[in-house]
């Protein structure tokens, strides 16, 4: 019997209507995304790159150890003998309220919906397109039943498709199942879905207890004092999955993305055993080439601590 608890406390982060980033610059402005968008010096990229070879994830694991597949941006497959946990599922074309504008998807995902093994758990981090893709979301529910897990106030959306069950957490709020539990945790970042409704859900990473061991997904986030408060309330998760992309420009992202540096940064104050970059090499959705992130990170990551897996790519974990 699934179970949802208060937890851990966390500093306040909403003032009656909208949330917020505590102690932190807050994410930019509608003009500054304007200023972004009338200066931007974007850097080229293939409009399609035909160089993801599907994968089929077993069905279960077998024994004490984790899978983690990468399935495109920041969709991840997390497998344990226990469960099958799915992260901000997207297999749409684009990450859009549109079917005919927006960011189109550069690479293939990396495992094919209908090869999925039947889902306990879809974590969303927040509302953003390229992170709660609706028409994927559909076509998940539509093959068996599963709990989807979402920040506070976040569950609009999914309701108004009869998407359920659905359970909302605030930072410090738990949910447990039998042999594991997910604690929301704070990000530094935004939500909206339209012009008028910025701030009014929440944003949120999550970390997986299980007997074993701690499983951290960041979600959207920017680098902040957020990661040594989970590392105290928690301490050091054996794996973690951290964003490295849609970072340029600075002056803009670093309100609400993590650089490759940051992320490493974040690595080494979580203590992680091993991170995983996720939020790459799928859509180009700022400034930099589509594949820099992942360059970038490669050229200075700590050596086989920080893993840069192609779509469709499984680490097998102990």
């Amino acid at each position: 019997m699934a179970e949802r608890t208060p937890t851990l406390h966390f500093p306040k982060h909403f003032d009656g209507k909208h949330f917020y980033n505590p102690d932190a610059p807050q994410a930019p402005s509608y003009l500054d995304a304007l200023r972004w968008k009338l200066t931007n010096r974007r850097q080229p990229s293939p409009g399609f790159i035909s160089d993801v070879e599907p994968s089929i994830p077993p069905v279960r694991v077998e024994g004490d150890g984790l899978r983690i597949t990468l399935v495109n941006h920041s969709t991840v497959l997390l497998q344990q003998r226990d469960f099958n946990i799915l992260t901000d599922p997207i297999w749409s074309y684009r990450a859009s309220p549109f079917s005919w504008i927006g960011p189109h998807r550069r690479r293939m995902p990396g495992v094919n919906l209908q090869d999925l093994p039947r889902l306990d758990v879809v974590l969303l981090s927040h509302n953003h397109y390229d992170h709660m893709d609706l028409p994927t979301l559909r076509r998940l529910a539509a093959r068996g039943d599963f709990a989807f897990i979402v920040p506070a106030c976040a569950s609009g959306p999914l309701r108004s498709q009869n998407l359920g069950p659905v359970h909302e957490l605030d930072w410090g709020e738990s949910f447990s199942f039998p042999s594991f539990t997910v604690h929301a945790v704070p990000a530094l970042h935004f939500s909206s879905r339209g012009i008028f409704d910025r701030n009014l859900s929440l944003w949120c990473g999550y970390m997986i207890e299980t007997r074993e061991r701690l499983v951290y997904f960041a979600g959207d986030t920017a680098f902040g004092n957020h990661f040594v408060q989970i590392r105290e309330k928690f301490g050091s998760p054996q794996f973690a999955l951290l964003p490295i992309g849609a970072c340029e420009p600075r002056w803009f992202m670093s309100r609400v993305h993590m650089s490759p540096g940051d992320a490493i940064r974040a690595h080494q104050i979580l203590g992680a055993g091993t991170s995983i970059a996720i939020h790459h090499g799928t859509f180009q959705l700022a400034d930099e080439a589509l594949d820099a992130p992942k360059q970038q990170l490669l050229s200075c990551a700590p050596r086989n601590s920080f893993l840069v897996l192609a779509n469709g790519q499984s680490a097998a974990l102990l």
